[in-house]
């Protein structure tokens, strides 16, 4: 095992209705990373899940005649399929409504006690159900009579109610040290900006617990009050480690953990709440929250009031997995919000997957069957244009390790694309079809190269197309073993006799009705 770990998360998903594009992206992204880290001979540990509790969460279960728990296994388990459905890696799913996660849940409560960071008053203010969220005056707008938060469009409602408070102003000058000291913590640029901005203006004390509902965790030592929601949903992260048992092997490898990725409307519990009370509980700090953008539909926030909610699922039927991850990786900048185009979906498949990755295994693997009796041939005459397309490939690994470091996704799957390009371009100049008979030991030498840079570009686009990567990675008898970065270096890891094991065409050019 390796002693290098890696510890990624989702955020854990609010099942009040079934899983949409946004949830999936957030799901894919996060895989990637924990694929990529994979394959670079980390340990990896790669969490998601369901968060079960909160008010939303009870009126819905209300509304349909069900009782909670009941309620949440079912949609629960619509989030775990999509796990298999878009193919995700992940090690565990959490739920907030299992044991293991409301013995983290009372400890951290405890912890908070005990600092006397927690303490008992009164609530007044503004309170999104369906964010589960406190909203300040200035963040609320009048819209024919009734609020809404202007940051994420839900209506608010006016509460009144004995509550605990979490000293978060307390916590403020700690913060913004913490964000000066560690610049990277959160990203990208422009939500670290916001955060730290939204911290200089002055935190208030936050309410964390809630009675004039039932379907959470009570507080240890006050049962009518239950624990707020957003306290209850960020420790999943530490109860999947099995905290709060620190001596865990778990724990000890994988706290704190690498990077938390989330969609920017929950920045806030992220970077401001969760910190401040892994401060308070003197619990190491998580490296890096990342907050990408939404996906939109039709330029807008999907959401069910306007009836534009992607389905991740109907798009995986018409397309394929394989398409949407590719899609979302390239056409969507990670940070800043993406639009779905069905049009720019159907390029960007016949465009990079069909007619270039794609035809580029399809073209090398038919020319060996029908000339090389569809083994792999042999290395005999190396000339300086194989050397250069070998070399630039061992060159670009540790840029390409660093884009991913820094969630560079885009700039990362760019410089795949252009080596594979290049690829096409050897191929198409070199001519091993006009070598056959005239110098056979170098169109054996221009087929062995192409077959390695097809190994090296499957392996670098095997975190975001693992399914079809596989595929063309079995063909070339390549171990799962042996689907790693370091592999890369090894020029000559083919083996030269074996035969190429059959393949389907890997992705289908889609007709555009257009």
């Amino acid at each position: 095992m390796s002693n290098k770990s890696f510890y990624i998360t989702t955020p854990i998903y609010y099942p009040s209705g079934k899983p949409h594009m946004g949830h999936a992206y957030s799901s894919i992204i996060a895989d990637i990373f924990a694929r990529f880290k994979r394959n670079d001979n980390f340990n990896v540990f790669f969490l998601t899940g369901t968060d079960e509790h909160g008010l939303k969460i009870q009126r819905e279960a209300e509304k349909n005649s069900k009782d909670p728990k009941l309620f949440c296994d079912e949609l629960s388990s619509k989030f775990k399929e999509l796990t298999n459905i878009l193919h995700l890696s992940n090690d565990d799913f959490i739920r907030t409504t299992e044991e293991r996660h409301f013995k983290s849940v009372i400890d951290i409560w405890t912890k908070l006690e005990e600092s006397k960071d927690i303490y008992l008053s009164k609530y007044k203010g503004w309170y999104s159900v369906s964010d589960e969220a406190y909203y300040d005056e200035d963040e609320i707008e009048n819209k024919n009579n009734i609020k809404y938060s202007k940051i994420s469009g839900s209506k608010v409602e006016w509460v009144e109610e004995e509550s605990y408070f979490f000293k978060l102003s307390s916590w403020q000058d700690k913060l913004l040290k913490f964000y000066n000291d560690n610049p990277k913590f959160i990203l990208p640029l422009s939500r670290r900006n916001e955060v730290v901005n939204f911290v200089k203006k002055g935190l208030k004390d936050l309410s964390v617990s809630r009675t004039s509902f039932n379907w959470g965790i009570p507080v240890p030592t006050n049962s009518k009050h239950l624990i707020y929601v957003w306290l209850d949903a960020l420790t999943n992260y530490l109860s999947a480690l099995n905290y709060p048992n620190t001596k865990d092997e778990k724990y000890k490898r994988f706290w704190p953990a690498n990077i938390h990725i989330i969609g920017k409307d929950i920045l806030r519990f992220h970077a401001i709440y969760w910190p401040a009370f892994l401060m308070a509980a003197n619990i190491p700090l998580p490296h890096r929250i990342y907050g990408h953008g939404w996906i939109l539909s039709d330029d807008k926030k999907m959401s069910k009031s306007l009836g534009n909610i992607l389905d991740p699922i109907e798009i995986i039927n018409n397309f394929g997995v394989d398409q949407l991850r590719y899609y979302l990786s390239k056409e969507v900048s990670l940070g800043n919000d993406g639009n779905i185009s069905f049009k720019n979906l159907t390029n960007c498949i016949n465009n990079d997957l069909a007619n270039n990755y794609g035809n580029l295994c399809q073209r090398v693997f038919a020319f060996i069957n029908k000339n090389c009796d569809s083994k792999i041939p042999s290395l005999n005459k190396i000339e300086k244009e194989d050397k250069k397309l070998n070399e630039e490939i061992v060159k670009s690994i540790s840029d390409l390790r660093n884009l991913i470091d820094n969630q560079e996704l885009n700039q990362y799957l760019k410089k795949v694309i252009n080596i594979s390009f290049n690829a096409n371009k050897y191929f198409n100049d070199q001519k091993p079809w006009s070598l056959k008979d005239k110098d056979p030991d170098r169109m054996n030498t221009i087929l062995y190269t192409i077959l390695n840079q097809i190994r090296s570009i499957s392996v670098l686009l095997n975190p975001i197309i693992p399914i079809a990567t596989e595929k063309v990675l079995k063909t070339l008898s390549i171990e799962k073993a042996n689907i790693n970065l370091e592999s890369l270096k090894n020029t000559e890891e083919l083996k030269p006799g074996i035969k190429l094991k059959k393949t389907d065409i890997l992705f289908k050019k889609i007709e555009n009705d257009n």
